[in-house]
């Protein structure tokens, strides 16, 4: 019996084991926010009822189906009157002031302000219903604290540094711009475009909006071509989703039709391209799992670090750099990508060579010997970034033990990228053991001296 009883609980902790690695969901539909977030679209036109909101386990808020969508099906259409865009703020109370003020700012500051007042208006804004249901932080860059910059790869580190910066400056040099809007604001401005404020509202615009082109005027300045879509932007990424989504002229709606469809009551997707996950985590604050498109970046410093013994390295890096060559060098689980083998075949070169860096690359190979050098260093490059992510990962360990929530879920979308890129790497260095046997056709080159890689 009680063998048989050990055998029962195993079979149970493996059942339960199953159903927790399948993403459960709860229906949000029923809360009052998102009641009243439905109410304000359908005063607005909305009428789907193919999707709903809901809470999955694994990738939190997202919309799910409440019936079978086929493919090629229509999932959401999003009248115009529930877009917010800057049409919407030139024609509010905020469009006299924007339209009188000189310089012109941008599209996404206007969008930005707008949002900033309306969260202070409360319940008397139009948009509250939408509002209320936007995050209240976010775990993009802007967000990230020094601790946790800090444990970025150095490839998106310096990226993540200017965007952080590039808000505070915004927010810094429009400060005359926030004081003007005094007449409209119930509080003193200072309490109200405050960097914080101005920093959740960039984020909201840039991780939420989607893209549709906005007639000119002569009221802002540069490119306006931001959308915020409420309900719709509850939609998550996808790497393997394929949907068309764009805005249409004929029923004035922004539209999303899927191609492979969604069974009921699973989650319906979206795709924002194909990028890989330090693009995702920039631009949208996560990290996808199972990303096809993720590699690991080789930053420049690191290259010169491990090639320092090459005498003639400054004039390779700027000959790299002259040709657009010097970024996007790359490594996947497959293996080295094309642009950093070709970098790495130029710089296996010695300088009697010169003439002959430009046919690298167009896409030369050199002899087998340099081919093997740089596989080699391609080796070393991976170990040396391993050991980095080792040392951050520790490092996350340890800061996870001692933070907030809001720092814990910026760990967490950090420690993931980090985790991915642990695993690229070891893939990639067991590529590099099968890589195949170079072509019969290679460019002839002599070994010179400058070989040593630290």
């Amino acid at each position: 019996m009680r063998a048989r009883g050990h055998r029962y609980g195993r079979a149970a902790r493996k059942r339960r084991k199953k159903q927790e690695s399948i993403a459960r969901s709860v229906s949000l539909r029923h809360q009052p926010q998102y009641v009243r977030l439905i109410k304000f679209l359908h005063q607005r036109g909305f009428t789907s009822t193919l999707l709903q909101p809901a809470l999955f386990t694994d990738t939190g808020r997202g919309l799910q189906a409440v019936k079978t969508i086929k493919s090629g099906e229509l999932i959401i259409s999003l009248p115009e009157s529930c877009l917010l865009t800057t049409s919407t703020v030139l024609s509010s109370y905020l469009g006299p002031y924007i339209k009188s003020w000189k310089p012109r700012i941008s599209p996404l500051l206007a969008l930005c302000v707008f949002l900033v007042c309306e969260r202070h208006r409360g319940e008397a804004s139009d948009w509250f219903p939408y509002i209320e249901v936007l995050p209240k932080t976010y775990t993009c860059p802007a967000y990230f604290t020094d601790d946790v910059m800090a444990v970025l790869p150095a490839s998106v580190q310096r990226r993540a540094l200017e965007q952080r910066e590039a808000v505070r400056g915004v927010h810094s040099s429009h400060l005359n711009l926030f004081r003007s809007l005094q007449p409209i604001l119930s509080q003193p401005v200072e309490e109200v475009l405050t960097y914080e404020a101005l920093r959740w509202a960039w984020c909201s615009v840039n991780t939420r909006s989607v893209f549709m082109s906005q007639p000119s005027n002569d009221f802002l300045f540069g490119q306006d071509d931001y959308a915020l879509a409420p309900f719709l932007d509850l939609l998550n990424h996808r790497p393997d989703v394929q949907v068309k989504a764009s805005f249409s002229d004929v029923s004035r709606c922004y539209e999303i039709r899927s191609v492979s469809g969604t069974l009921r009551y699973e989650q319906a997707f979206i795709n924002y391209g194909s990028h890989d996950n330090q693009r995702l985590m920039l631009e949208y604050g996560f990290v996808a799992s199972c990303n096809p498109n993720s590699v690991v970046y080789v930053d420049t410093d690191l290259l010169c670090e491990v090639l320092k013994g090459d005498r003639s390295l400054d004039q390779k890096i700027k000959f790299l750099r002259e040709n657009h060559f010097i970024n996007n060098l790359t490594v996947s689980g497959e293996g080295p990508g094309w642009r950093l083998m070709t970098a790495l075949r130029l710089m296996s070169l010695p300088q009697t060579l010169y003439p002959q860096w430009k046919a690298v690359l167009l896409g030369q190979q050199v002899c087998e010997e340099r081919e093997e050098w740089s596989v080699r260093t391609v080796k070393i490059l991976c170990q040396r970034i391993l050991q980095d992510t080792h040392t951050a990962l520790e490092k996350i360990s340890l800061l996870l033990l001692q933070c907030d929530q809001s720092l814990t879920e910026q760990l967490h979308v950090v420690q993931a990228l980090r985790q991915e890129e642990r695993c690229i790497l070891g893939s990639c260095l067991k590529a590099t053991e099968c890589s195949a046997e170079p072509p019969d056709e290679l460019l002839s080159c002599q070994p010179h001296e400058d070989d040593a890689v630290s």
